[in-house]
């Protein structure tokens, strides 16, 4: 089979979950063998619902989608299954390895040696998945698809929690695999570095439009389009409010008049079904301010840290001094320990910490772990600000697009980039004296970003910063770097 050849095909493919519109409507696309193609759409289109129907497991609702006979298929996850957090190392890829019972593969260990040395990490066999860094399980996800050597390779969100490093070392891996690959990211650099494609999923017409190019070629023709749109948009209603206007005096005329304000209403009405439904997902979230609790009295002070290497707890010394409007960057490479730490602040807990009584943390963490997953959206909500009426907490909400059935809709329903704008939503109802943020860019999508780094660029108590996203950090005011990697 030529390279050229499709290797994956979706014909007339509707998908839709109980009690919702369909995700997926009517769609038809096809995939070239040897291509690289980014998957875009807004946060809750559906992106992880068609990986999941492409390794069937799901089925759509209507149509059909066509694999190669023989083509083998693996996906690169999100995050790591929370039943799966308490294996090891060596029994995770075992499970990756022998998902078919008739087909037990017995050689795990060379595989496994192999397919780390790939990812660049280091990582015994008996020791569990839960004790490794956001960044080196981003690692053993990756790994965890590439050791099952897939004709398809479905990466979602891959750049999550990974620090410049672990992107390069990725990148370089994706330029030269020879096989397919479908990716899902909001890493513009990233994916632009070896997308041929793009497969755009529109959340309003729950269609999949196909692009050829590459991801900034693509996102250029993308906005192109809707800024055409929206003056045709802006036009038209022109033009249907002069028709209103003039149909409105012919009919106060009476007698034969009314004939013609009948037709000016009628022309008016067919310009309104012309008007385009500008897309929907290309609406961003409402700039925020998360207010900052009143009177911390004092500061929060830090005169010791600890990091870890190959396994090894070292203790180091420091003096800093966080008062009112003042901003902390923790940096260093995966597995040093940030994560460890930020959790140990947030509990109150670091060693060679204090802070003033009383102070109120608001903490993001990069795995939505502060959230309930069984609560709906506005219970979550209601929850981190009782006083407030509904009507105020659904205004919130709708400002960072949680709105109709998404907020009476479990947590643990919604995509990964919803959960973080439900976490964003509560920081605002907190209102914390000491705001701890782990990776906020994860899963978000890149037209929110620059609105959530001005927000935390105004943030005025005092706030502890962990991001891997250089173009992120630059928008935000950093006082103060603690480098942990030093």
């Amino acid at each position: 089979m030529s390279k050229n050849d499709t290797i994956l095909r979706f014909d007339s493919v509707t998908f839709g979950y109980k009690e919702t519109k369909p995700l997926l409507e009517a769609v038809d696309f096809g995939v070239r063998r040897g291509s690289k193609t980014t998957i875009m759409g807004q946060n809750g289109s559906g992106k992880s619902t068609l990986f999941k129907l492409i390794a069937r497991e799901i089925l759509p609702t209507e149509g059909t989608i066509n694999v190669v006979a023989g083509v083998s298929i693996a996906v690169s996850r999100q995050v790591i299954p929370r039943n799966e957090l308490e294996l090891t190392v060596g029994e995770f890829f075992e499970k990756a390895l022998n998902q078919d019972p008739h087909n037990k593969v017995y050689d795990v260990d060379p595989r496994i040696d192999s397919v780390l040395e790939v990812v660049n990490l280091q990582a015994p066999k008996d020791r569990k998945l839960n004790t490794f860094s956001g960044g080196q399980q981003a690692r053993l996800l990756l790994a965890s698809a590439l050791i099952q050597d897939p004709d398809l390779l479905l990466l979602d969100e891959p750049t999550n929690n990974l620090d410049t490093a672990g992107i390069a070392h990725l990148t370089d891996f994706l330029k030269k695999y020879e096989k397919t690959v479908l990716v899902i990211s909001h890493d513009s650099e990233f994916l632009n570095s070896f997308s041929d494609g793009v497969l755009y999923l529109d959340v309003f017409t729950r269609k999949i439009e196909q692009y050829v190019g590459n991801y900034f070629d693509v996102r250029r023709q993308i906005l192109a389009r809707l800024e055409k749109e929206n003056r045709k948009n802006a036009q038209l209603a022109k033009e249907i409010q002069a028709n209103k206007e003039k149909a409105n005096f012919f009919a106060m005329k009476g007698g034969q008049m009314r004939m013609v304000a009948k037709r000016m209403r009628e022309k008016a009405e067919e310009m309104e079904e012309a008007k385009i439904d500008v897309r929907k997902e290309d609406k961003t979230i409402r700039p925020f301010i998360i207010p900052s609790q009143e009177n911390i009295g004092g500061v929060v002070e830090l005169t010791s840290y600890k990091t870890y290497h190959d396994g090894k707890v070292v203790q180091h010394k420091t003096n800093i001094k966080l008062g009112r409007n003042r901003h902390l960057l923790l940096s260093g490479p995966n597995g040093i320990g940030k994560s460890t730490f930020l959790e140990l602040i947030a509990k109150n807990e670091a060693y060679g910490m204090a802070m003033p009584i009383g102070i109120k943390i608001g903490y993001y963490r990069q795995d939505f772990s502060t959230l309930d997953f069984e609560d709906t959206v506005m219970k979550s909500l209601t929850d981190a600000a009782p006083e407030l009426t509904e009507e105020k907490i659904r205004g919130i909400a709708a400002g960072f697009l949680l709105t109709g059935n998404v907020v009476y809709s479990k947590i643990g329903t919604l995509s990964e980039g919803q959960k973080g704008l439900v976490a964003f939503a509560r920081l605002i109802l907190q209102r914390p004296g000491l705001l701890i943020l782990d990776e906020p860019t994860n899963h978000i999508n890149f037209r929110h970003i620059p609105i959530i780094a001005e927000a935390l660029n105004k943030y005025d108590g005092v706030m502890i910063l962990v991001s891997h996203v250089p173009d992120f950090v630059e928008k935000i005011r950093i006082d103060e770097v603690l480098d942990l990697g030093k």
